[in-house]
């Protein structure tokens, strides 16, 4: 943990906490007062980088060269780094803010991991950016929030709507097998691809609308808790340094982004 103070954001209605010094992580994000995401250390919304979902066999290859990551889901290393790093506060303000932190150990490459948040009163904005200090590296960024499926008192739970163009079948390792198949009914935790972009709505009936939009193709669904909804927007595949490798190069750094927008009925 850091000694990094808690960060408050606000945009009319809205509420932002990002608690830098564990892991850059959301801690919270209330709208006209109720909480939409979960509460507890590792819950929230935390960045996954610079790798997302589960890395097989903890494992990767740059060219010829083998990594080794440690070991957090057996036999897997899953979610990266960042969300187990202290960051620093690079900037804020009322409604914006940036963190920093240099990748290392573990990560077998150095360079600089920069995360930025824009509140309005009725979106929110992320931006995840990867940069080498050095030599080239295979790298992945996204974000795990898990929104919270009761955040209303009534007991309605949260409705997850999109409409993928295919899903990543999903193997007894949990890792995608690259075979790409039709979307199968839920619960999930699977990976979807959406040519147009990520575009999944959470609708908590009666309550509140929320679109989880980003450029990225890939999103990984997670809905087999029964107290939360993950949705998690990410710019490659669980495996996918092996898979699907995204080089991050002195000239060419990997830059995501997604934006989250809510309404209440008419």
């Amino acid at each position: 943990m850091s000694s990094e103070e808690n960060v408050r954001l606000t945009a009319g209605d809205a509420e932002l906490t990002v608690t830098p010094g564990n892991g850059c992580r959301i801690s919270s994000l209330r709208v006209a007062g109720t909480e939409l995401l979960r509460q507890g250390e590792r819950y929230g919304c935390f960045p996954m980088v610079p790798w997302c979902g589960r890395t097989g066999n903890a494992r990767f290859r740059n060219g010829g060269v083998e990594h080794r990551l440690p070991v957090n889901d057996p036999p897997h290393a899953i979610h990266g780094t960042g969300r187990d790093t202290a960051w620093r506060t690079a900037r804020t303000g009322p409604t914006e803010a940036v963190f920093t932190y240099e990748l290392g150990e573990p990560w077998p490459y150095t360079g600089l991991v920069t995360q930025t948040f824009e509140l309005t009163e009725d979106s929110l904005t992320l931006q995840l950016g990867v940069e080498t200090y050095g030599d080239s590296f295979p790298a992945q960024a996204g974000w795990h929030p898990w929104f919270l499926r009761h955040a209303f008192p009534d007991g309605k739970g949260a409705r997850l709507d999109f409409i993928p163009d295919w899903q990543e079948e999903r193997g007894p390792d949990y890792l995608p097998t690259g075979r790409r198949i039709g979307p199968t009914p839920g619960p999930w935790d699977d990976c979807f691809g959406m040519e147009d972009g990520v575009d999944v709505t959470l609708t908590w009936p009666e309550h509140l609308e929320l679109t989880v939009k980003s450029r990225t193709e890939w999103v990984v669904v997670y809905d087999e808790q029964e107290e939360a909804v993950c949705v998690e927007p990410q710019s490659g595949p669980p495996n996918g340094l092996n898979t699907h490798p995204r080089l991050v190069t002195p000239i060419d750094p990997l830059e995501i982004s997604t934006t989250w927008s809510w309404r209440r009925p008419v």
